[in-house]
């Protein structure tokens, strides 16, 4: 089995687990998330946590378990903490603006981009050259994220264009005569 399945999700308080016929259903504070549980992974609630485990027999069961695990665990914390993803602006004149569920970006184009954000994705603006998307899905907010950042991809030579807070640009040395 893998050892990632081995450990059981704990469920903190104020969150709910229903596991039904091949679905999971988790409830929190921030709001309720539903997956399509793998046939080849057995879902039970033990106590105060849930456990995956792999049906002997079936293909890929062992991997299977531990990435089922993986996901209920974000399931289970994307409803009650949620995830976030906080980009940076570099570059002069680049700005963001958030309207409701668009981003409004001017990154340099002779347009600005307008950027809709799907169902369950927040996104805010502290400053004009921060971005911050929250969700309950860690892929969906990833995702979000993701799309933003390649609008304008940090280029290597200034470095200018969006970025994840934490990335590190690593900048070139320009070519010399």
């Amino acid at each position: 089995m893998s050892r990632v399945a081995k450990n059981p999700v704990l469920i903190p308080a104020g969150v709910d687990v229903a596991i039904s016929s091949g679905q999971i259903v988790v409830k929190g504070p921030l709001g309720l998330f539903a997956q399509a549980v793998h046939p080849s992974v057995k879902v039970e609630r033990e106590g105060d946590g849930v456990q995956c485990s792999a049906i002997e027999g079936a293909v890929n069961s062992k991997a299977m378990s531990g990435t089922m695990r993986a996901l209920v665990n974000n399931m289970v914390t994307g409803v009650s903490k949620g995830f976030e993803r906080k980009l940076t602006l570099v570059g002069v004149g680049y700005r963001a603006q958030a309207q409701g569920d668009k981003l409004n970006l001017s990154l340099g184009y002779s347009h600005p981009v307008v950027h809709q954000m799907p169902a369950g994705i927040k996104v805010e603006t502290p400053t004009q050259t921060e971005i911050l998307i929250k969700g309950v899905d860690k892929q969906a907010v990833g995702k979000v994220a993701a799309e933003v950042r390649a609008y304008r991809a940090p280029e290597p030579y200034k470095g200018k264009g969006v970025r994840y807070s934490d990335e590190v640009v690593t900048l070139k040395e320009t070519k010399k005569k």
